[in-house]
């Protein structure tokens, strides 16, 4: 039973790895591409203002690597300097990791513990909540879509911002990188015909990766094919394409494969 990572490259390689050493056969597709930054100025002016903000909330793993990419020579690491009371707030391990492995120190940053029930906007908003009020500023460093050109309206978390001024303060947002459509060449378009029905299991990590393969593959019937999707709407996207199984999990490898074995 071979598991397709959605993921894009960088991600979907390391997930393949994690997958093959956990005895699972699984194979990248990315379903979507990774830019630098639009607005590059505008990510140097984020950090050289960024000890205004209480809190700097990473939407993922390539916002973190785009935003420290983008660092001016001159500024120095904030999130590691003494006294600093700028915070670094991520949705789930992924984007901790990379945190961590730009530098981070481990203390600064805030993310829901590795046995939450979910990682996303809300298990992160019960950390910080408390610290939410009038004056208090956050920064969100999030994504585009290349057809927003490049504002990022729609490629954010939207709902954590809103609860950020309903409690009374203010939220700045600062794009990091850019999601493309990939092109899949003919391997890759003949790999996700094969996989829509010999029993492959679809891993899907965003709902525009299944955008995307609709529109790789406006035609293909979806009716036989199966997907593990790590949020409730992920597999909401798949279960709209008209994936016939699809089955919700956290994104940490144990759950991901207890899902993927409970479909044999």
């Amino acid at each position: 039973m071979r598991i397709i990572v959605t993921r894009p490259l960088r991600e979907a390689q390391d997930w393949v790895q994690a997958l093959q050493q956990a005895g699972l056969p699984a194979q990248a597709l990315p379903l979507i591409a990774i830019g630098g930054a639009p607005d590059t100025a505008s990510v140097q002016q984020a950090w050289r203002h960024l000890g205004q903000y209480l809190g700097a909330m990473f939407v993922s793993a390539n916002a973190v690597a785009g935003f420290f990419e983008g660092r001016p020579a001159d500024v120095p690491m904030l999130f590691a300097e003494p006294g600093s009371l700028t915070g670094a707030w991520a949705t789930g391990p992924g984007t901790t990791k990379a945190l961590l492995g730009a530098g981070v120190p481990a203390p600064r940053v805030v993310a829901p513990p590795a046995d939450a029930a979910q990682f996303d906007s809300e298990a992160l908003w019960q950390l910080v909540a408390s610290r939410i009020g009038p004056g208090a500023r956050v920064l969100i460093v999030r994504g585009a879509d290349a057809a927003d050109g490049g504002n990022g309206q729609g490629a954010g978390r939207d709902w954590f911002a809103r609860q950020v001024t309903q409690a009374g303060g203010t939220v700045d947002f600062v794009v990091s990188y850019q999601r493309l459509r990939p092109q899949l060449d003919a391997a890759q378009l003949q790999l996700a015909r094969q996989a829509a029905g010999d029993g492959s299991v679809w891993l899907f990590s965003s709902s525009e990766a299944v955008h995307n393969l609709q529109a790789a593959l406006p035609q293909q019937d979806w009716r036989s094919a199966r997907a593990v999707a790590t949020h409730a709407r992920i597999a909401q996207a798949a279960r709209q394409a008209g994936f016939a199984v699809v089955r919700e999990s956290r994104p940490a490898l144990a759950d991901i494969r207890a899902s993927i074995e409970s479909m044999q």
